[in-house]
């Protein structure tokens, strides 16, 4: 439900309360999932929210975003099955403190949406996240 505030038009409110559940219901203790996770949910859930996007709605081919974690991620895309050879996510000045999105681009382009397209990331690219410690409320 925390992507939601994506639809909302307050994206801000996503990435603090994203960031929130990682810090606050996640570690590595064997307790360190909320809740059941048979079926890989929770921690795929994370994993998602980590690279900073989520797929919310199954069947929708939409990723909202988030605020991610790590300051660089590779996705390696299997030439049998995508055009595209990698997909990159950076985070520049991502930390503790800089979890607010500040501007996006989509493979040198602005990115003034709260979603990317699964084809967008499956034909390869790079999306940068320019974090900062304030919200960006417009």
């Amino acid at each position: 439900m925390p992507y939601f505030y994506n639809y909302a038009g307050e994206p801000w409110k996503t990435q603090y309360i994203v960031r929130k559940i990682m810090d606050e219901l996640y570690d590595i203790t064997p307790s360190g999932i909320p809740g059941n996770d048979d079926c890989g949910q929770l921690s795929s859930w994370y994993v998602f929210s980590a690279m900073g996007f989520y797929p919310v709605c199954p069947g929708n081919t939409s990723y909202q975003l988030g605020s991610p974690i790590f300051s660089k991620i590779v996705i390696h895309l299997d030439s049998q099955f995508y055009n595209g050879h990698e997909f990159v996510i950076i985070a520049r000045n991502v930390s503790e403190e800089n979890k607010y999105v500040q501007s996006m681009t989509l493979n040198g382009m602005p990115l003034n949406r709260t979603w990317i397209d699964h084809s967008e990331i499956v034909n390869g690219g790079t999306l940068i996240f320019e974090m900062g410690s304030n919200p960006k409320y417009s």
